[in-house]
Order: structure tokens, then sequence, then C-alpha cells
């Protein structure tokens, strides 16, 4: 596709870096939206006006969405109890994210604590990965790459689009139901699976392949411009490759996202050895080691 292929000419690596926009703590937004009923019923009630396909979803109503279903994913699996390593996140991501078009977003990074290894972007600029697939990063250039994929599909409204299709507003609608009973360990437990699942099932129904690879072309190149090696993506494709298809860490994944062989042979044919000069940016970092111990 041609807008993939100009990816690289379009986004041009000499430009000036700019300093990472200030965002809101995740932790604050969910207490809020927890301890707040009719923000809660307000979000609900927006997806019916913002989801249609025939009618442009401006940035405010983008953002609610995106909060909507920010606030049920981490009412299902709550961020992981590690103020270091959220802090550390943030500001990998909100760096990532100054290198791109949108610098002042509310961008909001954050690590839930789910076994899956999965990351998650909602429309209006919160991206969230799992502890599962963060346990199996190896430096801060993988961190980079996956979280500029995620960024990239924020920038592109890959999510919104696929909110906006038939089967997306279904995902939707059922996804941000019942978000009001998260006040109780039980009704968590109980309601979890089911929103990460029906958040996932958007992704599944709506997201183009052809999203996903232009999300991992875009992720290297913003993370090539934030001054990391950008084929670290390219490895953590490669570890994600060696994982069991039917292992049930896996499974949601690889439900909403071409194979990573096909990826990374898209990379291959798109990218080569384009980036190669960038290739000697920052791979590991000791804040990478402090915050995860490894």
């Amino acid at each position: 596709m041609m807008h993939i292929r100009t990816t690289l000419a379009a986004l041009a690596l000499a430009l000036p870096l700019v300093q990472p926009a200030q965002a809101s703590s995740l932790s604050d937004f969910l207490g809020k939206a927890m301890e707040n009923p009719d923000l809660v019923n307000s979000v609900v009630g927006a997806v019916q006006n913002t989801i249609d396909a025939n009618r442009t979803i401006g940035p405010k109503e983008e953002k609610t969405l995106g909060d909507g279903m920010a606030a049920n994913l981490l009412g299902a699996a709550p961020l992981v109890n590690n103020a270091g390593l959220q802090s550390y996140v943030n500001q990998v991501g909100r760096w990532v994210a100054s290198q791109s078009e949108a610098p002042n977003l509310d961008w909001r990074f954050g690590v839930i604590d789910s076994p899956n290894v999965n990351s998650f972007a909602t429309p209006g600029g919160v991206v969230l990965i799992t502890r599962g697939l963060m346990d199996r990063l190896r430096n801060e250039s993988e961190l980079a790459g996956v979280l500029g994929h995620e960024i990239t599909h924020v920038l592109r409204h890959h999510v919104t689009r696929a909110a906006q299709s038939g089967k997306g507003r279904e995902a939707v609608a059922n996804a941000l139901q019942g978000v009001a009973q998260y006040k109780t360990d039980d009704a968590r437990r109980q309601l979890g699976a089911n929103v990460l699942s029906g958040v996932s099932e958007v992704y599944v129904r709506g997201l183009d392949k052809d999203d996903e690879f232009e999300a991992d072309v875009t992720g290297m190149v913003l993370a090539a411009r934030a001054g990391y090696n950008p084929y670290a993506l390219v490895s953590v494709l490669q570890t994600l490759g060696e994982i069991n298809p039917s292992d049930s860490s896996v499974q949601l994944m690889f439900s909403t996202h071409p194979s990573p062989q096909a990826r990374l042979d898209y990379i291959d044919r798109n990218v080569g050895s384009k980036l190669e000069k960038y290739a000697g940016g920052v791979e590991n970092t000791g804040r990478f080691r402090a915050a995860t111990g490894r």
C-alpha cells in the first residue's frame, strides 16, 4: 500500500526532538471513573453518539470513547502495583510519543496486571502493556518499539475506525457495559475476563491487518527518531514467534494480530535496511534494569 511505503519518507527522522507532553495519572483517572457513576454513565451513553460509521468523530468524542475503553481495561486488569515501573514506562512512552505529529496529546501509559502477552491502545492516547508482555521484553529499545506500535494506532485512529465498523460497534457496547460494577473484588473477578475479551474483540472484528503493518513500520520510525535501535521491534516479533500458539497467554494477541512471521516478512520487504544507520541507537539502559529487575 502506498501510504505504508511512504511512511519512512513522510516521517523525517532529522526533525528536531521536542520535550514530551505531561499526562495525567492513569491511577487518578481510574479512581475518578470508579467513584463517579455519572462519569461512567456519560461514557456509556456517548458510545451511541460517537461510533456511528457515517460521521466523523472529533478529538473530544474520541477521547470519551477511549477513556471508557481504558476504564474497562483497568477495571478488569488493574495497574501493576509498582510505582517505579509505571513511572518508567510513562517516561519512555511519552518520549517516543513526543517524536510524533501529536506530542501534546494526553498520552498516558501503564502496565496492567495480566499474564496475557498483549498491548492495547485506546482512542485519545491511553496505551497499556500487559505484565505478560513486559516480562518478555529484554531491553528499553524493545519497549520503545512496542509502545511506538501502539502510539501509531492512536495517531492513525485505527481503533476508532475499528469501533465504527458494524461488528466493532457491538463489541464496544458490550465492553463498556458493567463498568460501574467494578467497585468490589468479586465483581472485578467476574467481569474482568469478559471486559478484556470485549475490548480485544474490537481489534478482532475491526482492525485490518494493514493497520498492524502500518503500526509496525511507523513504530520503528518513531523509535528511531527517539534515539533507539528501530530493529528492536524485530527482536520482539522473533520472541513472540517462538511462543507456542496454543499457549493461553498469547491466544488473544494472536487472534488480533497477523502472525509474527507475517509481520517480520512485511518489515523485511518494506523497511529492509533503510533504517540501518539508526541501528546503533540506544538498546538497554540502567533505568530499564532498575525498573524491571533484569
